[in-house]
């Protein structure tokens, strides 16, 4: 059975398809949605199944699964993260919303069973879609970068071709227009000094 392909529009998200994007969350579908980035596949962070379909379709075991976690806000980071000191959190206000992961300390909250590891990836994008996403579900949006199938190619950009490759092996497509080819800037602040990991679309100078 093929996705679902709901058109959204950054400008302003319809309510009412993003409620049928999280309809699909919630009963354990998996997504590929827009974000600041590059175009990502997502599921329910909080619904186990979904979970390791999710690490299925990346080609790993969910305990080895690395997945980020897409916030709507800042507010929402408590959900996953660790209580943060104050320069980690100015560190965060100044760079957040925007092409940013941040691996912070975990919390015990992390689902299961990531709720032993020591860190967590967090995301909150700079794009309105992935945003009304993650605060109309209620909790993030455990999420993995959609790579090409072409090893040459890091990285899929435009909407007709990702539901072409992936509209069997996905619930819902959710079209926001050509999606873009750098990755996010990982940034490690679970340390005492912060770590580039990967330098991406974000500019280091926000540590």
């Amino acid at each position: 059975m093929k996705a679902q392909h709901i058109r959204l529009y950054e400008a302003n998200p319809n309510p009412k398809q993003v409620g049928q994007v999280v309809e699909v969350l919630k009963n354990g579908g998996l997504i590929i949605y827009p974000t600041d980035t590059v175009y990502a596949l997502g599921c329910d962070s909080q619904h186990p199944k979904a979970l390791k379909e999710l690490a299925k379709l990346k080609g790993v075991t969910l305990e080895k699964a690395h997945f980020s976690f897409v916030c709507a806000d800042l507010s929402d980071l408590s959900i996953y993260a660790k209580q943060l000191d104050s320069p980690t959190f100015r560190i965060l206000k100044r760079a957040l919303p925007g092409p940013y992961t941040f691996i912070l300390p975990a919390a015990k909250s992390l689902p299961a069973p990531f709720n032993k590891k020591k860190t967590v990836g967090i995301r909150v994008p700079k794009n309105a879609i992935a945003k009304a996403i993650a605060s109309a579900l209620g909790r993030p949006i455990a999420t993995a970068s959609l790579h090409h199938q072409d090893d040459i190619i890091d990285y899929t950009t435009d909407p007709e071709s990702i539901f072409e490759d992936w509209s069997l092996r996905v619930n819902a497509f959710v079209d926001g227009g050509m999606g873009g080819l750098v990755p996010s800037t990982v940034i490690d602040l679970s340390q005492t000094e912060p770590t580039i990991i990967r330098k991406g679309l974000g500019d280091v100078g926000v540590v």
